[in-house]
């Protein structure tokens, strides 16, 4: 088959980055309907609902305005994306084989109130983080995502997470009562609290301190206290509750910080639109547009049994970085949170272009 455009280009045509900072080796093979296995089988009439929800704001980007119009006249999904797209997998210089992860929607338990049971705050934007808007006069900032504080006069990297935890000049939005799961919805960007009244509180992304996200993970297995085959988000809980007292030295090793904001709604990605569990992926913008549909074949990490999705690219992370590369939502609850700690999968990314 043939190799037929490189996706710095693509990425410059749907998005209008500069392909200059968007080089990559990644590109976009030719494919057919017939060669995705299980395409067909797909529920495609649910995968055009979820699409005709990322349009809300897809269709700014001009590559999705007339595909987002035309979806409005269709119901039959297969017939919408079969006339509207062309298939094209994503191959880097590895092969078309990526990694799969997973992420959900947490519940945590807090207060409005501090108290000696709900003592770890989840914080709002801080009034002292300044956000660079003038790129190329603050080059220097660019590792640190052109986030800043002003002390003195002068421009300094924001804060680390470990300096953030130490303020207490910050304003939250709710007490929880358990810090690893703070730091794991930290991870996912979004999540629910349920108050002592029984009352639910949607939490979302607001914004991010600059520096760069550390997988603890990593740091465990660095540091000899996990083994890579055993690193899963229910190993790293179960070493940091058995060892409390290597807690704070461990989660500080990632000095990125998430700020929140309530939200009407429950978890929103980065297109603003709500997640549908198993129906939306995190990627890494710089080799997949948000907006995209995509679809997705790699496998369940408890029964092995394929997952062959059309899915939404409709939010990112600091984690979600590399060529084939995506983070599958399992939505919410206890079931989801278990699939999405296990998911380590192999699979393959064929994007949907929209003919033009």
């Amino acid at each position: 088959m043939k190799y037929i455009v490189l996706l710095t280009a693509f990425i410059f045509i749907f998005t209008g980055c500069s392909s200059k900072q968007e080089e990559v080796t990644t590109t976009l093979k030719q494919s057919t309907y017939d060669y995705m296995h299980g395409f067909f089988d797909d529920d495609l009439d649910e995968a055009l609902v979820v699409f005709k929800k990322a349009c809300i704001n897809a269709s700014k980007k001009e590559i999705f305005k007339n595909v987002c119009e035309n979806s409005l006249l269709y119901e039959n999904g297969e017939e919408f994306f079969t006339k509207y797209f062309t298939p094209r997998v994503l191959v880097s210089n590895k092969g078309d084989l990526g990694l799969i992860t997973g992420y959900y929607e947490p519940l945590l338990y807090g207060s409005l109130e501090k108290t000696s049971r709900f003592k770890y705050p989840i914080y709002k934007t801080p009034k002292d983080l300044v956000n660079l808007r003038d790129k190329q006069k603050y080059q220097n900032f660019k590792r640190f995502k052109y986030k800043a504080k002003v002390k003195d006069g002068l421009l300094y990297p924001y804060d680390t997470r470990e300096y953030i935890e130490k303020r207490k000049d910050l304003e939250p939005i709710v007490y929880v009562d358990n810090k690893v799961d703070l730091f794991f919805l930290h991870i996912q960007g979004s999540g629910r609290v349920q108050l002592e009244n029984g009352e639910i509180l949607n939490i979302g992304y607001a914004n991010q301190n600059g520096r760069k996200y550390v997988a603890i993970g990593k740091t465990l297995i660095d540091k000899g206290y996990l083994e890579k085959k055993n690193v899963s988000l229910q190993s790293i809980k179960e070493f940091l509750e058995n060892n409390p007292k290597k807690t704070d030295e461990i989660l500080n090793s990632n000095p990125s910080y998430i700020f929140f904001t309530k939200k009407d709604k429950t978890a929103t990605g980065s297109l603003g639109v709500p997640l549908l569990a198993k129906r939306n992926i995190a990627v890494d913008r710089r080799h997949i547009p948000l907006g995209m549909p995509v679809f997705i074949q790699t496998k369940n990490p408890k029964t092995k049994e394929p997952i062959n999705r059309l899915v939404v690219a409709a939010d990112t992370g600091g984690a979600i970085k590399g060529e084939v590369r995506a983070d599958f939502f399992f939505g919410y609850g206890n079931s989801a949170e278990e699939l999405a700690g296990l998911m380590k999968e192999k699979g393959r990314l064929f994007i949907l272009v929209p003919k033009i």
